[in-house]
């Protein structure tokens, strides 16, 4: 098969990330060939400013270097940007006249500093921060300069600020604003964080506006709105980016303040794509690292012809660390209609946290001084957590600790390249980890923008000090997988134990005391948390106590549903309210073929079903375990929905025209989730770490769908004829 060209314009971090994603997904499929305007290898651009500051070399932020670009045959044209694109012949021409054709075209031309409307601007000893070549300049003036002013402080200019002191200068910074990053942090934690900064030896002005940089043809100071002067050799602009529209511009392509692109990162032409800072998404363009790696993942399945979630948008969040200050924010800090729901303030130790609330539900945090709840925290926001979330647990040896004790195990702690608490646990038991830069290396978590790193050093130290890090090792000494036991009973955890039970069966055992004699169990008889467990997992492999399940069965005053020890039903609620006649006969036949079909199952975990006239109803068909909505073309099915917390919205499995179909794959969809969740887990949960596009797969195969189902009406049929 002829490979397709695509053309990647910018060889920036957005960029690059799509292409590896392309490259896990079709390695074969495209001939790539990415124009750089800049003439190096992908790199780290969060990072200059540690480069400025002397934390790291221009060596250590190579993201991908020289060879890994002729490794994946990917034709690198640095230093050669792209000045047109003809997009009805589909090539690109470079300023310097070379043209490549293309299939499909993704532009990541990134963003430009803005430079404020200030005369003076053009006057040489005035400089932006953006790029490798600025840190050089930065640094060659700093030998023959003394007096440097930073106009911006927000994260950037702060950080320019930093690398100038490095750099030996005297630094002044002058902000627009009353306090320093006005927009991630309140006025306390900009005060904290601004009398440690001119602890270092910055100097700060604000509530200024500049309105001239001053000396004739060289910079020599700024003049100020108030009639005050400031002197300074070196003048940085750090006031914000400008995305870099215009080769789409003069290309025809969508634009308002960037690229217009739709869920799917498309832009106004088919075959031309936007990714990164150049883009935006529902009136908002991000210049942070997390949603412009989500969006490179949600391009590279389009591009590749994957079915894949649409990109939804992102919270917003920051992370600051200067010589020792670390500095979070995220989400909504202040506003109408938002409120304080925690605020501690610790002078002694210097640290400072702020939870922000809307209708109940977390809007924002900020912490200063120690951020190891940032990920927690972010998580809170992202998915509106209800504040009662917030509630004290007890605390571990150490505030990072504690934070990483908290944090649920499926919670995301590196945004940039999606880990998990889970990930980190497992690649810390199977690896042996011990340091955060071992768990970098072996998982890319904090590789990027570092932002996280005081949760992985907290996940680090929760294992090397938990009581339960040692049960994990004695499983990987006998080749099993690294997970927490279940219980004080046993090393095993779910995964280990069903797979464990199944061999067991197979080997002949088929009572609780054989198998926990199998297993090596340490305590005679388990406890209220195994016994369920095994109970459960042994039905699973075939063995049913029919006479301990048909007393269970007779004791229950509802036919649909039970909540018994491992005896876990499924609830229906049925709507029909606003329905046709034809539509709501069809409603009630389908909710009592379904209770009848699954009156005793037995279930991991309590499951919620709706049968509705539409999405709209109020029993919420979208955020029921299982719903099925009536439509034009006969039934919907969505599944995984949940109304509590965590929110989470059901997601279409497929379609059905008639009613015994739908009732077959709704019976089917529950019949892998039994045989595939482990015990006590939610339908919710499973949908989204089985994958959702994995189950329509299952789905879709109607020979695999008639065998799920009959297998689940044969057990409930059997169980009610006791």
């Amino acid at each position: 098969m002829q490979r397709k060209k695509l053309i990647v314009v910018g060889n920036g971090m957005a960029g690059i990330k799509c292409v590896e994603e392309i490259l896990k997904l079709a390695p074969e499929h495209f001939d790539i060939t990415i124009f750089g305007a800049e003439a190096f290898p992908n790199y780290n651009r969060i990072l200059l400013s540690k480069v400025l500051q002397g934390e790291h070399a221009l060596q250590d932020i190579i993201l991908n270097d020289w060879s890994w670009y002729e490794r994946h045959g990917i034709r690198l044209l640095a230093g050669q940007p792209v000045r047109h694109i003809d997009a009805k012949r589909r090539f690109v021409e470079t300023a310097s006249g070379l043209r490549a054709t293309y299939d499909a075209l993704i532009l990541a031309t990134g963003s430009s500093p803005f430079i404020p409307p200030i005369p003076g601007t053009d006057k040489e000893g005035v400089i932006s921060f953006r790029t490798i070549d600025d840190c050089e300049r930065m640094s060659e003036m700093s030998k023959s300069y003394r007096k440097a002013a930073v106009i911006g402080g927000g994260l950037l200019g702060l950080e320019a600020a930093r690398g100038l002191l490095h750099l030996g200068m005297e630094t002044q910074v002058v902000h627009n604003a009353p306090y320093i990053m006005n927009r991630q942090l309140d006025r306390v934690a900009a005060d904290m964080l601004q009398r440690e900064l001119e602890s270092q030896g910055m100097q700060f002005y604000l509530a200024k506006n500049t309105t001239r940089i001053t000396g004739r043809t060289r910079a020599q100071g700024l003049r100020f709105m108030d009639g005050t002067r400031l002197d300074a050799d070196v003048v940085v602009l750090a006031v914000g980016i400008r995305p870099n529209i215009e080769l789409a511009q003069r290309s025809g392509i969508l634009t308002r303040r960037a690229i217009v692109v739709d869920d799917f990162m498309r832009t106004s032409d088919p075959n031309i794509f936007a990714v990164g800072e150049c883009a935006e998404h529902r009136g908002v363009s991000y210049g942070l690292v997390a949603p412009l790696y989500e969006q490179g993942r949600v391009l590279a399945r389009v591009i590749c012809g994957h079915e894949t979630e649409p990109y939804n948008g992102s919270i917003p969040s920051s992370q600051l660390k200067i010589s020792g200050v670390d500095v979070f924010s995220a989400g909504v800090i202040s506003g109408e209609g938002v409120e304080t729901a925690v605020q501690n303030y610790d002078a002694v130790c210097g640290t400072y946290k702020k939870v922000t609330m809307h209708n109940g539900k977390i809007a924002g945090a900020i912490l200063f001084g120690d951020t190891a709840e940032g990920a927690a925290l972010l998580g809170f926001v992202e998915r509106g957590a209800a504040v009662a979330e917030l509630l004290p647990r007890e605390r571990a040896a150490s505030p990072a600790e504690a934070a990483a004790e908290a944090l649920p195990d499926h919670e995301t702690v590196c945004a940039c390249n999606r880990v998990s608490k889970a990930a980190i646990i497992h690649a810390i038991t199977d690896h042996d980890l011990t340091s955060a830069e071992e768990v970098k290396a072996h998982t890319k978590a904090s590789a990027s923008c570092g932002g996280c790193r005081p949760m992985v050093v907290g996940i680090v130290l929760y294992m090397k000090n938990s009581k339960t890090k040692d049960k994990p090792q004695k499983q990987k000494a006998v080749g099993m997988p690294a997970e927490a036991p279940i219980c004080d009973c046993t090393v095993h955890g779910h995964s280990s134990m069903k797979q464990t039970i199944t061999d067991a069966v197979n080997q002949g055992c088929r009572t609780i005391p054989d198998i926990m004699s199998q297993l090596g169990w340490k305590k005679a008889g388990g406890c209220t948390i195994c016994l369920p467990v095994i109970r459960f997992y042994l039905e699973m492999a075939g063995v049913v106590n029919d006479e301990e399940r048909i007393a269970a069965r007779k004791a229950q005053s509802h036919v649909f549903y039970a909540d018994q020890s491992y005896y876990q039903g499924v609830r229906i609620r049925i709507d029909d309210g606003e329905a046709s006649e034809s539509v709501a006969a069809g409603i009630q036949r389908i909710g009592e073929r379904l209770r009848i079909s699954w009156q005793d199952v037995t279930l991991p975990y309590p499951v919620s079903a709706g049968v509705s006239y539409g999405t709209g109803s109020p029993i919420g068909i979208l955020v029921q375990g299982i719903g099925i909505s009536a439509s034009p073309a006969g039934w919907e099915v969505y599944l995984g929905g949940h109304a509590e917390h965590p929110v989470r919205e059901g997601q279409l499995i497929g379609v059905a025209e008639q009613e015994e179909d739908i009732v077959r794959l709704v019976s089917a969809c529950l019949q892998w989730y039994r045989q595939n969740s482990f015990y006590d887990e939610p339908l919710w949960a499973w949908v989204e770490r089985t994958d959702v596009l994995a189950i329509r797969e299952i789905m879709l195969d109607d020979d695999m769908q008639r065998e799920l189902a009959e297998k689940l009406s044969r057990r409930s049929l059997k169980a009610y004829a006791g």
